[in-house]
């Protein structure tokens, strides 16, 4: 729109230029015209932006001000469930949490990114179901005691002290995959075998009951900085997941 306002007065400046000659005058204000129907154009063309389109340069703003991001297809996945968890009211701290499972639990495969600042806020090691696998998570289950890991769409709920000292409820929001989150007992807390440490003296991260561990000693910062109604994003190229997921195959 700024940019019409200033060819619109370009326009006006250039007629009161050639006012003296009428055939020079006429030829300007016809290309004044095309000028102005361009940007017309232009500004029609930005509200057709697609979804990927808009995710990819939301992810790009971020990439731009952090060393350390998901990948873009883990990225995308997530924004899907959480503009539909705003949408519906369930946000209120606009907080986005991906942990990709697609990686090794060597690497720093749990994110927390801010996003209504662009910033990640965490990014650090994170655990699977002990029955999911060794190294990668592989199998998942939202049956009680399978001491596996849950794909999907979460968001945090209260926190509470357990065995594992502070601790944060989160509720799974997809019926199939991870709805019995809360009667499990699948939550965030703080562990020693997720810790820098344990990753380099055994080649991975430990493993849980099916809980996204966090190390001991950053677990409190994080628990309290995520809890209350952000989104946690739980990631993984599985076909079953991908295909039947009503989060991820919905319009964007």
């Amino acid at each position: 729109m700024t940019k019409r306002l200033m060819a619109v007065a370009v326009v006006l400046m250039f007629s009161t230029a050639f006012s003296g000659s009428t055939a020079t005058s006429e030829i300007k204000i016809k290309k004044d015209q095309k000028l102005l129907a361009e940007l017309d154009n232009f500004e029609i063309k930005k509200t057709e932006l697609t979804f990927e389109d808009k995710v990819g340069m939301l992810y790009d703003t971020f990439k731009d001000k952090n060393e350390s991001m998901p990948k873009l297809v883990a990225f995308q996945n997530a924004m899907k469930g959480y503009y539909k968890l705003e949408d519906e009211g369930k946000v209120k701290n606009k907080l986005l949490t991906i942990i990709d499972f697609d990686l090794s639990s060597k690497l720093k495969r749990f994110w927390v990114l801010d996003m209504e600042n662009q910033d990640v806020l965490f990014n650090t090691y994170t655990s699977h179901g002990k029955n999911s696998g060794w190294e990668f998570a592989k199998t998942f289950s939202n049956a009680v005691n399978s001491h596996k890991s849950s794909l999907g769409f979460y968001v945090t709920g209260e926190t509470y002290y357990g065995k594992n000292g502070l601790s944060l409820f989160i509720d799974g929001m997809e019926k199939k995959f991870n709805s019995n989150a809360r009667k499990r007992y699948v939550v965030i807390h703080g562990s020693d075998y997720v810790t820098e440490r344990f990753v380099n003296s055994r080649g991975r991260a430990g493993r849980s009951y099916g809980c996204p561990a966090v190390p001991r000693k950053i677990s409190r910062e994080i628990i309290n900085t995520i809890k209350g109604n952000s989104v946690v994003y739980i990631n993984k190229s599985s076909q079953d997941y991908l295909s039947n997921s009503t989060f991820l195959n919905q319009k964007a």
